[in-house]
């Protein structure tokens, strides 16, 4: 590469790592904000929440880096042209396909950069996310140890505590079960404690009394007890039997054993075709977008007005090629076999690319214009 080449490089990467972390802030806020609410209201440390933020970040990263990529090439594409860089480079003979080659390294460099996150760094995230999932689910202290408010574990259930002491004793426990519709049972006791054996867990309630509503014969019979063991398990643990996110697929494992995640994990060959091809496509489209950025605002030339239609030009295509792509998935979710449309988007956009820097490196035709009118005839 060229010392110019290195230059306009350095820019594209200078911000592309800025717009990557001003678009991964914005999407991050209005995540952890949801994030929050869930995990500090059910418990949690702020310690899980931001673990949980950071199992999140590739996820993000994913959906921001081509548009990081799109407006760093536009944004520095403008600014050559602007101060009539692009311009005294063209003077000097150098053609659109020499000065997309800084664009190309750049789009290439992206796409390297999704390449990792989506073979990689996502499918890690996204099982280790999976896990910490299960383990906060499994939680019962997350789950039910809170006191002073009325919660709902699970649908016809209520928990109550009034307060928590420091050694883990509960005071004034209420456990409403209305989960069989034959019949209600509603739980009070002055003290409980929550004891673990295994994955099983057990409400120890001391001192309290059982309500139970028969609802077909509505009559209530009431019991009095020293001591009563509850089993809550079934209102914490879920199916240990999970359908694994299609995204914490490994690569090479949807590769090789597609009919196994089929049967294991009831995915059908579509969605794991689709998926497959999408973390191949996804890095090649930061290239496709990368040159169009670069493409359309060279095909505007020095104005000192700007290159604002094409800047809208160009927006309008990474619109389009986004659009396409939800187009071209609902065949491919159908039918395995039509796979290779996953990569329509991409060559398409390559092809816009292609032509736009045909047509900048076509010379330019100037219609020259008589300035001197014919001499009229001499009057007679």
């Amino acid at each position: 590469m060229s010392r110019y080449d290195r230059y306009v490089l350095s820019q594209y990467l200078v911000l592309f790592g800025f717009f990557s972390l001003i678009l991964v802030a914005v999407f991050w806020i209005n995540r952890a904000v949801v994030l929050f609410d869930r995990l500090i209201g059910d418990g949690q440390s702020a310690m899980v929440f931001f673990e949980f933020t950071a199992l999140t970040l590739p996820n993000l990263i994913r959906m921001v880096l081509p548009m990081a990529a799109f407006a760093a090439s536009v944004y520095v594409t403008n600014r050559l042209n602007s101060e009539s860089e692009l311009t005294v480079m063209q003077a000097t003979g150098s053609s659109p396909w020499q000065l997309a080659r800084p664009a190309l390294a750049f789009g290439l460099l992206a796409a390297a950069m999704m390449s990792i996150l989506t073979h990689v760094l996502l499918p890690a995230s996204t099982k280790q996310l999976a896990i910490r999932e299960a383990e906060v689910a499994r939680n019962v202290t997350a789950r039910l140890l809170t006191e002073g408010s009325f919660l709902h574990p699970t649908e016809g259930v209520t928990f109550y505590i009034r307060q928590i002491e420091p050694d883990g004793r509960l005071n004034d426990v209420f456990l409403s079960d209305q989960r069989d519709p034959a019949q209600s049972v509603i739980y009070t006791g002055a003290e409980a404690f929550l004891v673990r054996d295994g994955d099983r867990a057990n409400l120890i309630m001391v001192d309290g009394l059982a309500q139970m509503l028969n609802t077909a014969a509505q009559t209530l019979s009431t019991t009095v007890f020293a001591d009563f063991s509850f089993d809550i398990s079934s209102l914490i643990n879920k199916s240990d039997i999970r359908t694994r996110n299609i995204r914490a697929i490994p690569t090479l494992e949807l590769m090789r054993m597609p009919e196994s995640i089929s049967r294991t994990d009831g995915y059908s060959a579509g969605q794991l075709a689709e998926e497959l091809h999408l973390r191949f496509a996804r890095a090649l489209v930061c290239v496709a977008v990368t040159l169009i950025g670069f493409s359309t605002l060279l095909l505007g030339g020095f104005s000192r007005f700007g290159v604002w239609r094409q800047a809208l030009l160009a927006f309008v295509l990474l619109v389009f090629l986004e659009v396409l792509r939800g187009i071209v998935s609902d065949p491919v979710l159908a039918d395995a076999k039509m796979w290779p449309l996953v990569y329509v988007p991409t060559v398409v956009g390559l092809m816009i690319a292609t032509l736009f820097l045909w047509l900048a490196s076509r010379p330019r035709r100037r219609r020259i214009k008589a300035s001197i009118a014919p001499p009229a005839e001499a009057a007679t």
